[in-house]
């Protein structure tokens, strides 16, 4: 069950599996560290019908993971139907960020260009790798372009959607 991300909402995880005989289920989230989901409290269910708002009800580490309750899910029969659910939140509770900082979910989808003007494709997403964050950029063919601000990454231009590197597109 996945639903389609609005200029208003985030997806933040998605439910993984059930947990146990109460309706918990597993979180696999996409904010780092893994535990921010859990200081949203509204969360948005992408369900087929549309968005529907539902509360976390509790929440916790378990293991490497994360178990939650959320309401409305108190069996885990009904908690198994809702595996592969997208988890958001509405973009304006998000913190805020500093000019010249940009959430992964806004640079998704913009044009990859180089400095001398050769389109790489559009970023398809971003992988942590420790040593710096890396953009999978698909065109003609996958480049992996290190997020190595004004060394790599020379421009950000969300109004243009694009996104201006020194990359060589033969790498």
């Amino acid at each position: 069950m996945t639903s389609e991300q609005g200029p208003d909402k985030v997806v933040i995880g998605h439910i993984a599996g059930v947990y146990g005989v109460k309706g918990w289920v597993k979180i696999r989230s996409y904010t780092d560290p893994i535990e921010n989901i859990l200081q949203y409290r509204r969360w948005q269910l992408g369900l087929p019908d549309g968005w529907q708002q539902r509360r976390l009800l509790e929440g916790r580490l378990h293991g490497k993971g994360l178990i939650a309750l959320i309401e409305g899910l108190q069996t885990p029969e009904f908690a198994r139907t809702m595996i592969d659910t997208e988890i958001a939140i509405e973009r304006s509770e998000l913190p805020s960020i500093s000019v010249g900082e940009y959430y992964w979910v806004d640079l998704i989808g913009l044009e990859v260009v180089t400095i001398d003007g050769h389109k790489l494709g559009k970023v398809s997403h971003l992988i942590e790798t420790g040593a710096n964050d890396v953009m999978i950029v698909r065109g003609e063919r996958e480049h992996c372009v290190p997020y190595i601000r004004d060394d790599v990454i020379r421009q950000v231009d969300l109004d243009s959607a694009t996104i201006e590197v020194d990359w060589d597109p033969e790498f």
